[in-house]
């Protein structure tokens, strides 16, 4: 099956800005599904609200676009339903850290069998480019013209923290490697987290001074390097991507199975 038959061609030409990473992000989730060989009703999507969210409209599979930060809510009733299908979560830092923040921990802890993709542009793109938790310190916003003083969240650490068995970092410059990393997401049985570094050209990189999409991509494989990388403990700043986390754990709706069979014995 050719990428774009996996697509609602009808809702084309997308919302996105021209140079926004979730395009790309989208291309590398497509790649996945093609190379698992996975047809469109084995595959149910759900997202909040957001850009990255605007996702679900553009795939045709079968999909929700629900409520604001709280897309995991509605994936995890997907899931304890229809637990032989394969659930998807496409979420932007803020939709899910922010009000998703509280779903995103417990979904982690309970190891349910979904995949969230987290497109991380440190910025609220669709609302105006105010700060989110993952925007950092000293970054320009709409609401921190004189820069912001939040410390940002690490998804990676969150994720791993919160019992996540499956957690991966990739960017939109590395998109092959995205693509794989969302592949073995899919394929993991638990709960699996996939951050893709994602350029906002619109409002970050206007607000912060990085140059146009393309130079936002170059920065992310210089400022980035593979997990082990000698350069890293040359330079602590570099931000690490790939696999961090990939174990098994009892799934959550296999677990669940066992209380309703208990339930049912009387």
């Amino acid at each position: 099956m050719a990428l774009k038959d996996y697509l609602r061609q009808r809702f084309f030409p997308h919302m996105w800005c021209p140079g926004c990473g979730h395009g790309t992000v989208l291309n590398s989730l497509l790649r996945a599904v093609e190379q698992l060989g996975l047809s469109k009703n084995e595959i149910v999507m759900a997202s909040g609200i957001g850009c990255s969210s605007r996702i679900s409209g553009y795939v045709d599979f079968h999909t929700l676009h629900t409520l604001h930060g709280r897309a995991l809510a509605f994936a995890t009733g997907v899931k304890l339903s229809q637990p032989e299908l394969n659930v998807i979560v496409p979420m932007g830092d803020g939709d899910a850290l922010a009000i998703g923040g509280n779903h995103f921990i417990h979904a982690c802890r309970r190891n349910i069998d979904i995949t969230a993709i987290v497109m991380n542009n440190r910025i609220y793109g669709m609302t105006g480019g105010q700060f989110s938790p993952m925007s950092g310190v000293g970054i320009n916003a709409t609401t921190a013209p004189f820069q912001n003083i939040d410390r940002d969240f690490d998804v990676v650490k969150m994720a791993t923290a919160a019992g996540a068995t499956f957690v991966a970092r990739s960017t939109t410059y590395h998109a092959q490697q995205a693509a794989d990393l969302i592949k073995q997401a899919i394929l993991h049985e638990g709960f699996s987290v996939v951050e893709i570094l994602s350029q906002c050209p619109t409002h970050f990189g206007r607000k912060n001074k990085q140059g146009a999409a393309a130079d936002m991509m170059e920065r992310y494989k210089d400022i980035t390097v593979p997990v082990g990388s000698k350069k890293k403990a040359e330079n602590p700043d570099l931000i690490e991507r790939g696999i961090f986390v990939q174990e098994e754990a009892p799934e959550y709706c296999r677990e669940y199975d066992k209380i309703i069979a208990k339930a049912m014995k009387g």
